[in-house]
């Protein structure tokens, strides 16, 4: 039987319980090592608390243990009978909104945390904008620290619709809420018996069933050149490849492509994988393909399917989340990197910015300011192949940055081109 993986991110507002919750699903899936427990125990000492603090597993920077919060991405790679799992546990301050940004961006479902004594917060509709623009097809509403409400369920009903309601303005695909208690381990691995009125799966039941992955024949074929390979041999005096990850579809010798921005046309020669030939290959495997023609490619150029290549455009419109300390601002002349490629560009205009308490867009703003959601329209010095961001995560996705510093300002999901 063949195991699949799903990545996911845990988000939250602060202190509802996100790295308890995350320490509590290793611990109790037995995905803890000895020394790491032992470590934690050390520290949970240090700290004068007699049981282990289950936090202490995922907040690994010096500084998260110092305070007592998370501030980075914490990565953790566990498994199960049925599943292999990569999980993103992510900042609950409104400053490291940019961590959520990077977390969920490749995730297949999002765990939303909310203290049950406190509610939908801002922050957790930020959470949840954040998820639905990047796409998420899965949100798990996680109602936490059920014991402190003496595990009610108008308590949690009333929570699970409040957030429902404003998940489905977003056009959220699924939603499925789940009332736990992390320092409990109530309904995080095993069910709980304080909360019989509750019949749906446990947070560890739902990771393992939900439906993840898609059929790479589902998405257009586009491989980012990444490298030009130009063996300076006898043997392989002729040989001319174009390495680089598969970003969507499936790839088969004799397919004909179009090379992108130039518009040159061909057809796959030969696909090199691991040492190897192979007629096939599907995203994200990294490949070298050859062409029939020994026609000018470079790095940041993209080699697409000819029957479903996309638009080439200077002018791009697109939804960001602002994530730089300083603002992004009409008329600020920046970088757009997409992919492989990186091109100069401008801000030509900022029409809106989302206000989270009630969805409505804010009109010509001039400028976003950190952890601001809004629409640019974006125009580029050179010519870019540009999916939208509904047709592809992956090659409608970019980032705008400082040339002067190299700061990434923002996030953006294409969602028009000109």
């Amino acid at each position: 039987m063949t195991i699949d993986t799903l990545r996911f991110a845990t988000a939250g507002s602060v202190d509802d319980g996100k790295s308890t919750l995350v320490g509590r699903l290793l611990f109790d899936s037995k995905s803890v090592l000895a020394d790491q427990l032992e470590a934690v125990e050390h520290a949970s000492r240090n700290r004068g608390q007699e049981a282990p603090d289950l936090a202490l597993l995922t907040d690994g920077l010096r500084a998260e243990r110092e305070q007592g919060i998370t501030i980075d991405v914490a990565y953790r790679y566990f498994a199960t009978p049925r599943r292999r799992f990569i999980l993103a546990d992510t900042p609950g301050h409104v400053q490291y909104t940019r961590n959520m940004v990077t977390g969920a961006s490749t995730a297949e479902l999002a765990v939303v945390l909310v203290d049950a004594r406190n509610g939908v917060v801002e922050q957790t509709r930020r959470h949840a904008a954040v998820a639905a623009l990047l796409r998420v097809p899965h949100v798990v509403l996680a109602v936490n620290k059920m014991d402190l409400v003496e595990y009610a369920e108008p308590v949690f009903a009333a929570i699970a619709k409040e957030f429902t309601a404003y998940a489905n303005e977003l056009r959220v695909p699924e939603i499925t809420s789940i009332p736990v208690s992390a320092l409990a381990g109530d309904n995080v691995v095993e069910p709980s018996r304080n909360m019989d009125w509750y019949g749906g799966p446990t947070v560890l039941e739902h990771l393992e069933s939900v439906s993840v992955g898609h059929r790479p024949d589902d998405e257009p074929a586009r491989i980012p050149v990444q490298y030009v390979i130009r063996p300076q041999t006898a043997e392989h005096r002729d040989y001319r490849g174009y390495a680089g990850q598969i970003a969507s579809g499936t790839w088969h010798v004799g397919d004909p492509v179009t090379v992108l921005p130039s518009g040159r046309t061909s057809t796959i020669e030969a696909i090199d994988m691991l040492g190897k030939t192979v007629d096939t290959a599907w995203a994200p495997q990294s490949v070298t393909v050859r062409l029939c023609d020994g026609i000018d490619i470079s790095r940041g150029d993209l080699i697409a399917h000819a029957h479903s290549a996309p638009a080439v455009t200077r002018e791009v419109s697109a939804i960001v989340c602002h994530v730089a300390d300083r603002p992004l601002t009409v008329g600020q002349r920046v970088l757009l990197k997409h992919t492989t490629r990186t091109v100069k560009a401008i801000v030509e205009e900022i029409p809106s910015r989302l206000t989270l308490e009630d969805l409505s867009q804010h009109a010509d703003p001039a400028q976003l300011t950190a952890n601001d959601i809004g629409r640019v329209l974006v125009r580029t010095a050179e010519p870019l192949a540009l999916d939208t961001y509904a047709e592809s995560r992956r090659t409608g996705s970019f980032l705008l940055i400082d040339p002067i510093d190299g700061t990434t300002l923002a996030a953006g999901m294409a969602d028009g081109i000109g």
